[in-house]
């Protein structure tokens, strides 16, 4: 395996280790189940807030206002600008 590093001194490697959150996101219009991938010991909020535009999200199900099921994918980006708000489905009362 090659190591490379950045100008900084960053160590990279070839692969990144992440953990599945199942989460449900709000947009203005939508929300989405499915889930993302975070790197162990790291906030959801730590993940939102990374450089990225786009958050990956995978088994994503979207629905309307009216809570009707409008679109099932295996994979979808969604750009964080149009996120409300974020939730583990872990922490949702039922």
């Amino acid at each position: 395996m090659v190591t490379q590093y950045d100008y900084k001194g960053k160590i990279f490697t070839q692969v990144i280790k992440k953990e599945p959150l199942h989460v449900t996101i709000q947009t203005n219009q939508q929300t989405i189940r499915g889930t993302i991938h975070i790197r162990p010991e790291t906030r959801l909020l730590d993940a939102l807030n990374e450089q990225e535009h786009f958050l990956a999200v995978t088994d994503a199900v979207i629905f309307n206002s009216q809570n009707e099921e409008i679109l099932r994918a295996g994979f979808i980006t969604l750009n964080v600008d149009h996120i409300i708000w974020v939730t583990p489905n872990e922490e949702i009362a039922r």
